[in-house]
C-alpha cells in the first residue's frame, strides 16, 4: 500500500513540475511579445493574453511596485513564484514519495 500510495504522490509531482514548466516558457513566450508589436487577433498571441494576463494582473494588483516606471515586473514575479513553488513543494513530494 506505501509503494502505491508513493507512486501516486510521485506521479502528482510529475504532472505539478510539468504543468509548471510549460506555464514557465509560455510566461517566457508572453514577456518576448511585451517586447515586439505582434497581432493582437493571431489566435497563439491571444492564447498566450489569455494564460498569463489573468496571473499578472493578480501580481500587479498585489504588489503595485511591480511596475517602474513603465517597466512591467510581473512576470519576473511570477517565474521566481514558480521556481519557488517547483523548488520547495514539487522536491518535498518528491522526496516525500521516496520515503514511502
Amino acid at each position: 500500500m506505501d509503494l502505491l500510495a508513493g507512486n501516486f504522490l510521485g506521479a502528482i509531482a510529475g504532472i505539478i513540475n510539468a504543468i509548471l514548466s510549460l506555464y514557465f516558457w509560455i510566461i517566457i513566450a508572453s514577456a518576448v511579445l511585451s517586447w515586439v508589436n505582434p497581432d493582437p487577433y493571431n489566435p497563439i498571441v491571444r492564447i498566450i493574453r489569455n494564460l498569463t494576463e489573468p496571473v499578472f494582473y493578480k501580481v500587479r494588483k498585489l504588489l503595485p511596485f511591480t511596475n517602474l516606471s513603465g517597466l512591467d515586473l510581473s512576470p519576473i514575479v511570477v517565474l521566481l513564484a514558480i521556481e519557488f513553488i517547483k523548488g520547495f513543494v514539487v522536491r518535498s513530494l518528491y522526496q516525500f514519495a521516496g520515503h514511502m
